[in-house]
């Protein structure tokens, strides 16, 4: 029998996806024959390293500036969303809809918003897609990190703020379950494609196939928790994919934004 974490935390609300997460995990886990051990922690790197880690998801940008080497790729989902398909999906770089700004460049001084600085759609796609505009190695002249892009448009919509970016999925879940979350804002831009968040594990590669095996089989076997995440199929990956991520880090730099100071 595997035994072993499990848990997909990335995506946690609204609540459908929650519950079509948790389905989603205690269906791969049946197919697996596989026990799922209790996660009561709250530091998620320590999940991330775990020798025990069965199943989780990370960002793509921790995955190579923390995790390389250390952990091993199941996949990643290819989504049926907005912004969102073939493996890939990206940063919307949002204001308020009565904001009368209409380009990055005049944005250039405004307050924004990450919901993490080691955040790949929340500030290492938002820091390329300001880079061209910076002035001095700043863009904004306030920086706030709200711990949640769910914050970070909480923030927008209440005026603290006046740009942020969101992860497109993030912003697409909320649209379809939870639209209040993204009433009155509007994107202004949309950064660089990016790979969808990792599936990672401390399961030896044979193992890997047979969880990622077993991830799609779930989707065939659940068509209505599917249905909810708008997930097509796990696809294979390897930190080769995500080296892009850098790519954009040092595209940055050469921009003369080398970090979003807060």
């Amino acid at each position: 029998m595997t035994r072993g974490y499990a848990e997909l935390l990335m995506y946690p609300a609204p609540e459908p996806v929650r519950e079509a997460s948790e389905r989603w995990l205690a269906r791969t886990l049946r197919l697996l024959e596989g026990e799922r051990l209790p996660w009561a922690d709250t530091d998620l790197h320590a999940l991330f390293r775990s020798p025990n880690l069965l199943l989780t998801q990370t960002c793509g940008y921790p995955l190579m500036t923390q995790l390389r080497g250390q952990v091993r790729l199941l996949g990643r989902p290819d989504f049926d969303l907005p912004h969102s398909h073939n493996g890939e999906h990206c940063s919307l770089l949002l204001v308020r809809a009565d904001e009368p700004r209409n380009s990055l460049q005049d944005m250039c001084g405004c307050r924004g918003a990450a919901n993490s600085l080691d955040s790949n759609t929340g500030m290492n796609l938002l820091r390329h897609a300001l880079a061209p505009w910076q002035q001095d190695g700043r863009f904004f002249a306030s920086l706030a990190v709200s711990g949640s892009h769910r914050q970070s448009l909480a923030w927008l919509r209440e005026g603290r703020v006046d740009l942020i970016a969101v992860d497109s999925v993030t912003f697409a879940y909320l649209a379809l379950y939870a639209p209040e979350e993204v009433a009155g804002v509007r994107i202004l831009q949309t950064s660089a494609p990016s790979p969808t968040l990792p599936y990672i594990s401390a399961a030896d590669q044979q193992q890997v196939q047979r969880i990622r095996a077993a991830l799609n089989q779930a989707l065939l076997d659940e068509p209505e928790v599917a249905q909810v995440l708008r997930i097509r199929q796990v696809l294979p990956a390897s930190e080769a994919d995500y080296q892009v991520l850098l790519d954009y880090q040092c595209q940055a730099a050469e921009h003369g934004l080398a970090d979003l100071h807060t």
